[in-house]
Formats: C-alpha cells, structure tokens, sequence
C-alpha cells in the first residue's frame, strides 16, 4: 500500500513539473524575483524623462521633430555618448521637422524603437553568424517601422516586451526571428552600436539557442529562445531641465500619462525605455541571473530524490528521528536553492519543497496511523495480562516489542490447581466457574503486581512470564516473590483449593506465535518445559513452591535446597529449591 501511495506522490509532482503547468511557473518566477540579488547599475546610462511639464511647456502633444532635434543637441552638448529614442515615428512629421531631426540623430550613435504588432511586415534583417544549430528563438509578430529619411543615419532595434504567464515582464529576447533572418531587440541593438560592431554570434544546438555574443562584450547567456533574465538595476534617471548625462547613453521616453503604456514588471509598472535600458544594464552585468538549458533536469532531479528521501526516513525510521532527518533534508534543499539563486543561476526548488512538505505530511500520517494501531493492538493484546504501567510503557515505546520472535533470558512461572479434577465432580459447574475465576484473578493480579505478564491459562493452570515483553530488572526474585505473595493469599483466602508453584529462568524464544490469522505473545523454549515440570513435581516432592537452579542463584531469597529432581525429558537430574515455609 505504501509502496503505491508513493508511486501515486511521484505522478502527481512529477507530471506538472514536466508540463510546467501556469501555476507552477509562477511560483517558480516569484521565487526568483524574491530572490535574484539585487545588481548595481553599469554607469554607462541613463534614462531621460519627458513629464507631462515638458509636453505643456512645448504646446502639447505631439512634440514635433524640430523640438526632438533640439534635445538631442542638447543631450549631445551635455555630453552624451549617444541617444536611444525608445519611440517610433511611422509617419512623416506634420510640422515638417524630419530633416532637422534626421540631422540631429546623425550627430553621434542613435537608435530608434520599432514595435510589434500584427501585420507581418519586417524590417531588414542584421548580421549573424551562427555557430553550431539554428534553431530556437523567438518569431516577431511584424513590427511598426520608422520612416526610411531617419533610418537613414540611425539604428532600429525591436522594442519588445513578452511577459510571462502571470503577464509580467522578466524575460526579453535578446534578438528575434523573422522569415529572412534575425532582427535586434532594441537593448541589443543599443551595444552593438556602442561598441562599433557589424554583426552578432549566435551560438545553438539542437534544443535551441544559448549564446548570443557582440563583438568587444562578453557573451551573454540564453535560454532556447534567446532570452536573458533583466535585472531591475537602479538605472540613474534625469529630465530635460537637469540633463546630467556626461558620458552616459541616454534612453528616451516619455513618462507623461497616456503616451507610452505602462508594462507591468518585478519592478512594478515601467515605461518602454526603463525596460530597455534595463535589458541594456543586464546584458553588461558579468555573473547575470539566467536559466541554464539543464535546469529542469535538475529540478526534476532534486525532486525526485528529494522526496524519495523523504518518503523513506518517515516510514522506515522512528517517528522522531524520521521527523528530524526529512526536516534536515527540506533545509538543505532550501538552502541549496537560495545558494544556486545567489550565484545567479536560476534553479526552482519551490516545487520540491512543497512536493516534500506533501510527502512529510503524507508519510507522517500514514506513521502515525500505524503506530496508533499497533498501540491499540497492544493494548488490546496486553491490558489483561500486564500492568497498566506497563502496558502504557510499551504503547509510548512499540519497538520495545520486538514482534515475530526473540530470544530472551526469562523467568516462567507455571501454577495449577491441586484437585480440580474431583472438584469438578462434586460440584456443580456454576460454583466450580465461581472459584476458578476467583482462584486465577488472585495469581494474575499477583503476578502483575510484581512486574510479570500472564501469558495464558490452561483450564486450572496459569502460565506467566518475567522479563518479557518489558526487561524487568532482578525478574529472578521477582517471579518467586509473586509465588510466596500467591500461597499467602490463597491460605488467607475462603477458597478451599491449594496451589502448586513451579518457576525456571532460561533462554527462549518470545513473540508473537501462532498462525497468520491467529496469533499470541507466549514463549517457547526447554527453559519453559522445564518450568512446567517443576510445577507438576509439586505434589511430589510435597511442596507448594519448587524453583529450579537458574532462577535460585540469582534471587535474593534465603531458599531451601531440595533433593535433586528428576523430571521428564531430562536425562540428568535437576538441582531444585524452594521456599521457607512452602
């Protein structure tokens, strides 16, 4: 049964994980954005707001080209290095500033924004060169291109801003797929133009994209589809009145409300060219967050192990130990994912985690039914032949019970009731039942008393056990302490029976015996017979208590040693004992 529950467990974490279902990858995208550390700006940009102060100043909206013109000089003569205008100009201008403008953008390194929409129209493809596959990446949707009089001195790069399944935006390709070819991401394109380059590496496999590399930057690392983690660095911002962009790229924008949309992100609510520039820091950064092509190997690795580990301490070890050991292994899987996130590769272990916490819970319940079983099926088993201390002594420790056999040092007690034969004749059934269970509640309250199990009654007999299922410290002395406390009462009893006491100490074994439908907890043993035998000597030797040699020499009574005895089954005659006064 286990066994199957456990499979059922792998199936249900497993099969979302390889399908990763939308809440899974949320969960595991908030995770990293809770996270992913917390990286410092490169100090090679800044981004420039235009308020909707600037927009009142200049007239309203739009602003014309000639206005655009002339904060592009003055960027430049506040010593930018180049400007990236995260806009896009599909139509002429209505006040006719496109020339002055297109000569303002030719001044130093300029980029302008194209826009996805849906008309399947793509702008000219870049240069690529491809090492290994090409396969994976991302497929524009057509873009809104700029007006061909300033393509002419300028840049395009691809504005785009794919979100993911909780619609925030974290992953950017770095370029993207058309039917000719490739085009930038309007991030990418920024770099290439600033450190001179023609063309972009892309590096591929069969699964997919993993690098793409501008020459003079260091490679930057992507997943299948050509997408690198952004880090929502604190890029300096300033406005057109302070301009505090010396030697920065400056990307352009405008943060008045209603002209450029807001897109959700980690970060919060973010114009275009915020995210942008963001894509732009993060491509510099050295050690970025990324997700490496094996992750889901690993995750599904971790997983699996995990709670498999899991499983297997809380249903095989003790329930504390189990419980201590699987916490310990949900902390080092919480650790290991924090150091992985830490060194910026992003590898998800929210799943495992909770996968785990399922299977604890799991694991422990099922535990603690079987332990809760065991504990009624030792009470049921024992609360008539044991001392209720005893009997919670073994409920709170179960593995004390060594179920299905043991061997054990013992001492066994065997009583029988001198004349039940005859007196059974005499009397009538109602009275002889009367005694009988007076007679054998005084020898098993007895027996008890002085520590020891009553194992099971033979007709008039009683068979008990000293040392078993519990240890019993001296169960020698106890067990003869219990015959002379069991002579007494009868004697002081109204019953008119008498009773013979034989007790033998020896190796046996102990457990649960029987069939598989019907079992008891006995001992089985020579040391058993022999107990037995010297019970029956009784009348023989004339005495109400015969103890055998074992069993004397460890007690702490001042016994009286009696003719050897030969019993049954033995071919040597037996040292044997009794007790002043029996």
């Amino acid at each position: 049964m286990k066994k199957l529950i456990f499979i059922f467990l792998l199936f249900i974490f497993v099969v979302p994980s390889l399908n990763q279902v939308n809440i899974l990858e949320t969960l595991k995208l908030k995770t990293f954005d809770a996270l992913v550390p917390i990286q410092q700006p490169s100090g090679h940009f800044t981004i420039l707001n235009i308020t909707e102060e600037d927009i009142a100043d200049e007239g309203g909206y739009p602003l014309s080209r000639q206005t655009l013109a002339q904060i592009q000089i003055n960027l430049l003569r506040k010593g930018a290095i180049g400007v990236g205008w995260v806009l896009a100009f599909p139509q002429p201008d209505r006040f006719g500033g496109d020339f002055d403008f297109t000569e303002a953008l030719s001044f130093a390194p300029s980029v302008l924004a194209m826009y996805e929409n849906n008309t399947n129209e793509y702008p000219e493809t870049t240069g690529t060169v491809i090492l290994g596959e090409d396969t994976g990446g991302i497929l524009a949707q057509g873009v809104v291109q700029n007006i061909e009089i300033l393509k002419a001195n300028t840049s395009q790069g691809v504005a785009v801003a794919r979100t993911d399944v909780d619609s925030l935006v974290r992953r950017l390709p770095l370029l993207l797929r058309t039917p000719e070819g490739w085009v930038p991401a309007y991030g990418t394109e920024v770099l290439k133009v600033l450190a001179g380059a023609d063309t972009y590496v892309i590096k591929g496999n069969a699964n997919g994209l993993e690098e793409i590399r501008v020459k003079g930057l260091p490679a930057v690392q992507v997943d299948s589809l050509g997408r690198k983690w952004v880090s929502w660095v604190d890029t300096p911002q300033t406005d057109l009145r302070e301009m505090d962009v010396e030697n920065k790229f400056v990307f352009v924008g405008f943060t008045a409300k209603g002209i450029m949309p807001q897109i959700a992100t980690p970060a919060g609510l973010l114009e275009p060219h915020k995210i942008q520039a963001a894509l732009a820091e993060s491509i510099l950064i050295e050690n970025s967050p990324y997700i490496p092509d094996y992750a889901l190997a690993v995750e599904l690795l971790i997983l699996v192990l995990t709670v498999s580990v899991v499983w297997l301490l809380l249903s095989y070890l003790g329930i504390t130990f189990g419980v201590l050991t699987a916490t310990s292994v949900i902390l080092c899987t919480m650790v290991y994912g924090y150091w992985t996130i830490q060194q910026n590769i992003l590898i998800d272990v929210t799943w495992s985690l909770i996968s785990q916490f399922i299977t604890a819970t799991v694991a422990f319940y099922l535990r603690f039914r079987e332990q809760y079983k065991l504990r009624q099926q030792i009470k049921k088993q024992f609360e008539h032949y044991l001392d209720p201390r005893q009997v919670e002594r073994l409920q709170k420790d179960p593995d004390s019970l060594k179920l299905g056999g043991e061997k054990k040092y013992c001492t066994f007690l065997f009583t029988d009731v001198r004349g039940f034969t005859a007196m059974s004749e005499r009397m009538d059934p109602e009275s002889v039942t009367t005694i009988m269970n007076a007679a054998l509640t005084i020898q098993s309250e007895t027996v008890k008393k002085y520590g020891g199990m009553v194992d099971k009654y033979i007709g008039d007999a009683m068979m008990a056990i000293f040392n078993a299922p519990l240890d019993l410290e001296n169960h020698e002395n106890q067990a003869i302490l219990a015959a002379i406390d069991i002579q007494k009462q009868f004697k002081e009893s109204a019953l008119d029976v008498e009773i013979g006491v034989g007790i033998n100490t020896g190796e046996a074994v102990v457990g649960n015996m029987g069939s598989a439908t019907r079992f008891d907890y006995t001992a089985i043993g020579d040391a058993v017979n022999v107990a037995a035998r010297l019970e029956s000597s009784t009348k023989e030797v004339g005495k109400d208590i015969v103890i055998g040699h074992n069993t004397a020499v460890k007690s702490e009574q001042n016994l009286i040693k009696l003719e050897p005895l030969q019993v049954k089954g033995k071919s040597t005659k037996l040292e044997v004992y009794t007790t002043h006064g029996n």
